[in-house]
């Protein structure tokens, strides 16, 4: 196995695992970590003594739900090796002090495929700190993931935002973006130009940058015109120099830190506390169907306290399903977002409880037995396939959701039905049949939409 070797290991950070772990935990114990998990960050990467503190500040971010990303793309500058393009390593792993990360090279050889601007370039990468110092952070708040570790040469943020697109992933994928500011000004120029660049991309203007405010403005650049197409803007962590941490304020360095939250997945990312108010919400409206014949208005909904809810002000969409004794009892629910998610759970409790065609309506005597859940829906994505075949070979087992239409039969089942019918082919056999048509039917006409929930 290839493997590039750590290059700045002794220098940048400590060499000794247990020296390094020790300041990486020290580091993250300072941070006050948010509560949603980003989608993308920008960090810089002098030094620990220098930046590592704001670096932990982003990282800490990730550790809540450490399990979830298995998938990292970090993007920096070129430092030691002049090129055109973007340089992917030849290496299948990176090692640190923390031990070794493997490369995703099935992604890499796609985007070789896809892309002309990337070349295998491992000279690029044999002494390049921007990345290699990002990756013991990684190691210590994430469980185990695939590297994909590109250097940025001499391209076009444009160039740069293809790549980051391509590799966009969904929630299990993070983009780290490795940038430092302005270099070997004194204190206040820096802090100019340090708050120049950060308006910049606070307001997704790549054009604000160059290389005299960001030695990463290419990879910055790029993940500026990415997220200004999925309309989403970064959070500012901090904003620092070398003055600041541990060095004089004649000749320093500029540091920020930013996070990004994908829309979708921020607004899937509900906290423990909304997740059981939408639970009690549902079970209210509940109630209220047995006691007034009604759903429950949400806007005169509080607890049993009598204070208002912290209920999410966002549209979504979502399913509710009953069982009684394990058995299903009813199951109603929105397949896209068109009214705020938590009207959509209060009208949908009430119809799985009461307007399912396959059950009689609930009763008062059974309301106690019920157990309830709720899943909400990312939007759904249209499927691309060429034969029943080929959507076979795509489903992804556990995950997908999937709406099927042909005509006027539309059918749905949501990814917890892979519990009755774990594989593929058996899955989208009933599917069809919920969908109104014959298990054996198939015609160059049929439509399918994938989509992922989050349920408790």
């Amino acid at each position: 196995m290839r493997t590039r070797e750590p290059a700045v290991a002794g220098t940048f950070y400590p060499a000794d695992p247990e020296v390094l772990r020790r300041q990486l935990v020290e580091m993250l114990e300072k941070a006050t970590p948010q509560e949603n998990q980003p989608k993308a960050i920008i960090v810089p990467h002098a030094g620990y003594i220098y930046s590592g503190e704001l670096a932990a500040q982003a990282y800490a971010c990730l550790q809540a739900e450490r399990e979830k990303i298995k998938t990292v793309v970090i993007l920096g500058p070129a430092h030691r090796v002049y090129f055109h393009g973007i340089a992917a390593p030849a290496a299948d792993a990176f090692r640190t002090p923390l031990g070794s990360i493997p490369v995703d090279q099935n992604a890499i050889e796609g985007m070789l495929e896809s892309f002309p601007f990337v070349q295998r370039l491992p000279q690029s990468h044999r002494d390049e700190h921007s990345l290699e110092v990002q990756l013991p952070f990684l190691q210590q708040v994430l469980d185990n993931f695939r590297l994909i570790p590109l250097v940025v040469g001499d391209t076009t943020p444009e160039q740069v935002s293809k790549v980051i697109d391509y590799l966009w992933g969904d929630q299990c994928t993070l983009i780290v973006i490795s940038s430092d500011h302005s270099h070997f000004h004194d204190y206040a120029t820096a802090q100019l130009m340090d708050n120049q660049a950060a308006t910049a991309i606070e307001t997704l203007q790549p054009q604000g940058l160059n290389g005299q405010l960001a030695c990463g403005y290419l990879p910055v650049s790029g993940m500026l015109l990415a997220a200004r197409g999925r309309q989403i803007c970064p959070e500012r962590i901090g904003l620092c120099n070398s003055g600041d941490t541990a060095g004089d304020k004649e000749r320093v360095v500029g540091y920020g830190a930013w996070i990004f939250h994908d829309q979708e997945a921020q607004q899937q990312a509900l906290s423990n506390e909304q997740k059981d108010s939408l639970k009690k919400l549902a079970l209210a409206s509940i109630r209220c169907g047995l006691e007034k014949g009604s759903p429950l208005a949400v806007d005169d909904y509080v607890d049993e306290h009598g204070a208002q809810i912290n209920l999410p002000d966002y549209e979504g969409a979502a399913f509710v399903t009953l069982k009684k004794d394990d058995q299903l009892r009813g199951c109603i629910g929105s397949l896209s977002a068109y009214r705020p998610l938590c009207e959509d759970v209060a009208e949908n409790a009430y119809a799985a409880a009461f307007r399912d065609p396959r059950f009689n309506a609930l009763t008062v005597e059974e309301i106690d037995d019920i157990d309830l859940s709720i899943s909400v829906l990312t939007p759904p994505e249209m499927v691309d396939f060429t034969s029943e075949e080929d959507l076979i070979a795509q489903l992804r087992p556990g995950v997908d959701g999937l709406i099927m239409t042909e005509g006027s039969n539309r059918g749905t089942f949501l990814p917890s039905v892979w519990e009755n019918y774990p594989q593929a082919e058996s899955f989208l056999k009933h599917l069809k049949m919920k969908a109104g048509l014959p298990v054996s039917y198939w015609s160059g006409t049929i439509k399918v939409e994938r989509y992922e929930t989050v349920s408790w």
